[in-house]
C-alpha cells in the first residue's frame, strides 16, 4: 500500500486531507505538531490501522525527516495552519532548522516553507499540493449563495482585489476587509478571522463615536457601514502550502463583525464543508462570490 506523509497543523484541514487520502487507499503517516495539531488526531489514529501518528515539536525538522524515512514515506503534504508568529516564540529549533533559518533572506511564509520543502526534497521526500485529493472543496466560479453581491459590494470587491493582490505579492497576508472602497483592515500574522474581528471592532468604535457626534449636531451619516471581506491567492501561489482557506467559523466571524459579503478566488480557495458554509451564509444574509 502506498504511503503519504501528513504534516498536520491546526484546524480541520488535516482531518479532511487524512480522510480523503484514506478514501484513496493510502496509508497515512501523520507528523503532528505539538504546538498546533488538535489532540483529536490521537483518537483518529487509534481508530484506523492505516494511520500512524508521531508527535513532534515545531522545531524538530531533523526528527520529521527521520520519521518519514523510517516509515518509507517519499511523498508528503502540509495541511493546516502553523501560525507564522511561532517562529518568534520560545520554540528551540534543532540544528537543521537553525541552519535553514540563518540562511533565509527573509522569514516570510513563502520563503520559510519553500526552504523546508527544499530540505525535504533533498532528502527524497516530495512535498505535494495541499489540495491533493481535495479538488471538490475548491471554490467554484460564480455566486455561491442565494444573495448576490449588490452594487456597493461589487465595487468593494473590485477595489479589495486590487489591494489584496498587492499585499499578497509581498507575502504579507491574503485577506483585506473593505468598506465604501476604503481599506479597513489588512491581514498580517494574525490570520483571516482575527483580521475580520479587528475590522468589526474598529467599526463598532467608529459607530459609537459618530453616534455621539451626529446626535450632538442633529445629523445622520450617509456612509454605508457594511464590510466586505476579500480573500485571494498569492500571484504565484505555491499550492503546496499556505493555500487560502475558509470555513464555517469564517462566516460566523463575519456575521459578528457586521460583514455582508465574501469574495474568493475560484479554483484556488479551499472551502471546508461548502454546504455548511453556504447554509450559514444564507442564514446570515451574507453573499459569497468567487471568480
Amino acid at each position: 500500500m502506498n504511503k503519504l506523509g501528513l504534516i498536520a497543523g491546526n484546524g480541520r484541514f488535516p482531518f479532511l486531507l487524512l480522510d480523503a487520502a484514506r478514501a484513496h487507499g493510502l496509508e497515512v503517516v501523520v507528523a503532528a505538531i505539538k504546538e498546533e495539531t488538535d489532540p483529536e488526531m490521537n483518537a483518529r489514529a487509534a481508530s484506523d490501522a492505516g494511520v500512524r501518528i508521531y508527535w513532534l515539536s515545531l522545531g524538530e525538522l531533523s526528527r520529521l525527516i527521520e520519521t518519514f524515512k523510517s516509515e518509507g514515506v517519499s511523498r508528503a503534504v502540509m495541511a493546516g495552519q502553523v501560525k507564522h508568529k511561532q517562529i518568534f516564540s520560545s520554540i528551540r529549533p534543532d540544528w537543521r532548522l537553525a541552519k535553514l533559518l540563518l540562511n533565509l533572506r527573509t522569514r516570510s511564509t513563502d520563503v520559510l516553507l519553500g526552504a523546508v520543502a527544499k530540505v525535504l526534497g533533498d532528502e527524497g521526500i516530495e512535498l505535494i499540493s495541499s489540495t491533493a485529493y481535495l479538488e471538490p472543496l475548491l471554490a467554484r466560479t460564480g455566486v455561491l449563495t442565494r444573495r448576490s453581491p449588490d452594487e456597493q459590494e461589487r465595487k468593494d470587491i473590485d477595489y479589495g482585489r486590487t489591494v489584496a493582490r498587492a499585499i499578497a505579492g509581498y507575502d504579507l497576508g491574503q485577506t483585506v476587509v473593505i468598506a465604501a472602497q476604503a481599506c479597513v483592515a489588512v491581514e498580517a500574522m494574525e490570520g483571516t478571522d482575527a483580521t475580520i474581528e479587528r475590522a468589526g471592532a474598529l467599526f463598532r468604535t467608529l459607530d459609537t463615536e459618530e453616534s455621539v457626534r451626529h446626535a450632538a449636531a442633529s445629523q445622520t451619516t450617509t456612509l454605508r457601514r457594511s464590510l466586505t471581506v476579500v480573500k485571494v491567492a498569492k500571484p504565484n501561489q505555491d499550492m503546496r502550502f499556505d493555500v487560502p482557506v475558509v470555513g464555517v467559523a469564517t462566516i460566523r466571524t463575519m456575521r459578528q463583525a457586521g460583514a455582508t459579503c465574501l469574495a474568493l478566488e475560484a479554483g484556488r480557495t479551499l472551502m471546508f464543508d461548502p454546504a455548511a458554509i453556504i447554509a450559514e451564509a444564507d442564514e446570515a444574509g451574507i453573499a459569497i462570490f468567487a471568480e
